[in-house]
């Protein structure tokens, strides 16, 4: 099973590192308990759409990379677990017939 909140987390976790910023600082900033954050980026809880855009605000970073970042990752898991094909036929995909 693909869960939301984990993947989410990882994204967030991976966000906040790469910007050399610890869970005390994006507590501070975000004005969100640093408790709170932690079991969000363990996929513990689930963010509240107000929470994550606090959280991407205290980073600098826009909602939709995150959510764009999220669904990659979504869709990656879903491929390995074998849920969907792994090479779905996208809009811009040129299909040969044999026609």
């Amino acid at each position: 099973m693909v869960l939301f909140r984990r993947l989410l987390g990882e994204v967030l976790r991976g966000a906040r590192m790469q910007r050399g910023m610890t869970l005390r600082d994006l507590s501070a900033e975000a004005r969100v308990s640093l408790g709170y954050i932690s079991e969000i980026e363990r996929g513990q809880k689930e963010a509240s759409s107000e929470l994550l855009a606090s959280l991407c605000q205290a980073m600098d970073l826009p909602l939709s990379d995150v959510l764009r970042d999220v669904a990659d990752a979504v869709a990656l898991e879903e491929v390995a677990l074998g849920l969907v094909p792994s090479a779905p036929i996208g809009a811009g995909d040129v299909v040969a017939s044999a026609a």
